[in-house]
């Protein structure tokens, strides 16, 4: 098993399976006896090979769930797709962060009304309505899930599969909706208790009141005992309590919520309530005032319109100029004529007298000044080009001031210890080039809430010009980090600052953010060489070649991997200097050796693959038990 976590193979095929299984699961959605567009909301938030599996999970639920007769869920799931491999991750999505839920909602209104009048669906107006509504919102809710910072969309995503769930039962006795249900009033917060019951009654697939039902679950799970077999046993109890109270006798989904709340106990209870008090709810409400603040401030920098450019008075201007210095202006009837031509003139290369649409005497002149017209309009483009950059940038900077912030006042109201340190990190730079002289610039520092950070910039060449690129572009991504930004942000700011500098491909990121409660490592690439994860079972490389950063602001290309170095695995960070091939074979050769003799034997490989700054950086974590 160990061998197969380390096969990259296995993590696409889990990613792939998970994405299937998704669209799949979400097309069992039911209310009032019909189908509801969540797999759509799944496949609009996706994108890339993403979609495509989600929307095959979706078919394919959508015809065993619903049989022969849901051809308008195909179609949304069709619609969804091509919206999806147009839209998603494209930077008109920041601009319009309701983009994807209008489209959703657009998806479905459009398919009903078609379906309507071709009397191929026969649903109630209140029906449409709840599709259409259902379909922008859960879109804007998936939305915001990915994004993974706001604690009420996940309690409502979270409602939202009990309610899918709640339709499937693979065997007698054992809906999965009851054990979804049991492990959010388990294991999650009082609202996550309240939405997943509340949940299963908008399902109707039982009359006892599955609301009061997971609450009181939820506050019998919170009582002051240490027993785990009363919080396990808690969502039956209760369950035999209401039906026992309201006369409604089903024994179905007992055996679902023993198995849920069995499971939920396995999980550490969650609670994101806000708190506020004293000077810290002061300091939280400041933060998020100045957060809302700079939100509103990038949303009317993305809404300002641009100036088209006036290529008539281009042209204009091109026939005045020719015509004033023409000796045949006096008696000329046709320069009048020439200033109205049409600025799509402009956009033709022309060659010849005889392609302007207008036959003039002196036609040489005119065209010496049309071409330089074009020029204008070429140079006018490529500043309003660099304006756009320019604004992507600043748009980008208020964008992620605001999410720190927000991030901020959501750590004030916790207020309690995000997790004990459980590992030390061992850290070890080899170089075939001493420190002041090397253009890899290594950095190692203890970052916010338990992180600690491993970065490497590789300056591009050698000598002093490659040493100062790689030191200014780590020293700024270090400050961003030391600070609590987060670590894409952080880079995506580095981006931004090597374009606006034209400074594109002067340096390479690689970047560890080790997570010593967890053992658990988020490796983000911007241009830089692959990285080796090494163990007693064998050698994985993590990464592919990228662009580096500073090509474009809105188009990003860093790259983002998850691993652990909880059993005793190394990573290697290695720069350019050292070739692909040969660091893999190398490592696969070096399974069972020190970190230093690894280490040792890449840079040997560098040396044959020619005289760039070579680093290798290993990587490891003990635990503090050890």
């Amino acid at each position: 098993m160990r061998r197969w976590a380390l096969d990259p193979r296995i993590h696409t095929a889990g990613r792939a399976a998970a994405h299937l299984a998704a669209g799949f699961l979400f097309s069992a959605a039911s209310l009032g006896n019909m189908a509801m567009p969540l797999s759509m909301a799944v496949v609009c938030v996706l994108s890339g090979r993403a979609a495509v599996l989600a929307a095959v999970g979706g078919c394919v639920g959508y015809l065993a769930f619903w049989g022969h007769t849901q051809y308008q869920a195909l179609l949304w799931l069709v619609l969804a797709l091509a919206v999806s491999l147009i839209v998603t991750q494209r930077y008109i999505t920041q601009q319009m962060p309701l983009l994807l839920a209008s489209l959703a909602g657009l998806i479905v209104a459009a398919s009903g009304l078609a379906f309507q009048m071709l009397s191929l669906d026969e649903v109630s107006i209140g029906i449409y309505l709840l599709r259409v509504g259902l379909g922008a919102a859960s879109t804007w809710l998936f939305a915001l899930v990915r994004k993974g910072r706001n604690a009420l969309s996940d309690w409502t995503a979270g409602a939202l599969a009990v309610l899918a769930l709640a339709q499937i039962m693979p065997i007698p006795y054992v809906g999965l909706g009851y054990i979804a249900a049991a492990m959010m009033a388990v294991a999650e917060s009082f609202p996550a208790a309240a939405l997943s019951g509340l949940a299963l009654d908008l399902a109707q697939i039982t009359r006892v009141p599955m609301s009061a039902v997971m609450v009181l679950s939820y506050w019998l799970g919170v009582l002051p005992w240490n027993k785990r077999l009363l919080r396990q046993l808690a969502p039956a109890a209760v369950y035999i309590f209401m039906m026992t109270i309201s006369g409604h006798w089903d024994l179905y989904p007992l055996p679902g919520l023993v198995i849920g709340g069995l499971i939920g106990t396995y999980f550490p209870k969650k609670s994101k309530a806000v708190h506020r008090r004293g000077e810290t709810g002061t300091a939280q409400v400041r933060l998020e005032m100045a957060a809302s603040v700079l939100a509103q401030t990038e949303q009317l920098l993305l809404e300002a319109s641009v100036a088209p450019i006036d290529e008539e008075a281009l042209v204009a201007r091109a026939a005045e100029r020719a015509c004033n210095n023409c000796p045949c202006r006096k008696n000329c009837k046709d320069s009048r004529r020439l200033a109205r031509l049409p600025g799509l003139i402009l956009h033709k290369s022309l060659l010849a007298s005889d392609e302007l649409p207008i036959i003039c005497r002196k036609s040489g002149r005119f065209l010496a000044e049309l071409h330089r017209a074009q020029e204008q309009l070429r140079a006018i483009r490529a500043d309003r080009e660099r304006q756009r950059e320019y604004r992507a940038a600043v748009v980008q900077q208020y964008q992620f001031l605001s999410e720190y912030l927000q991030e901020l006042s959501d750590r004030l109201s916790k207020r309690q210890d995000d997790g004990s340190i459980c590992y030390t990190p061992k850290v070890r730079v080899f170089g075939n080039r001493p420190e002041e002289d090397n253009g890899d610039r290594c950095l190692r520092f203890a970052g916010t809430m338990g992180k600690y950070y491993v970065l490497l910039c590789d300056g591009m060449g050698t000598g002093l010009g490659a040493v100062q690129e790689a030191k200014t572009a780590a020293d700024i991504v270090r400050r961003l980090l030391m600070a609590g930004y987060p670590a894409s942000h952080a880079l995506k700011s580095l981006n931004s600052l090597c374009a606006l500098r034209e400074r594109a491909g002067a340096v390479t990121v690689d970047l560890a953010e080790l997570d010593l409660t967890g053992g658990k490592v988020t490796l983000y690439k911007w241009g830089a060489a692959p990285s080796y994860l090494v163990s007693q079972m064998g050698a994985e490389k993590i990464g592919t070649a990228s662009p580096p950063p500073g090509l474009s602001i809105t188009d990003y290309h860093e790259m983002i991997y998850h691993i652990s170095l909880r059993r005793a695995q190394t990573l290697y960070l290695v720069s350019d200097g050292v070739g692909e091939d040969e660091a893999l074979r190398c490592c696969l050769d070096s399974v069972g050796l020190s970190p230093a003799e690894v280490a040792s034997r890449l840079l040997v490989c560098a040396g044959h693959s020619g005289q760039d700054d070579a680093t290798v950086i290993a990587i490891s974590l003990t635990s503090e038990k050890e």
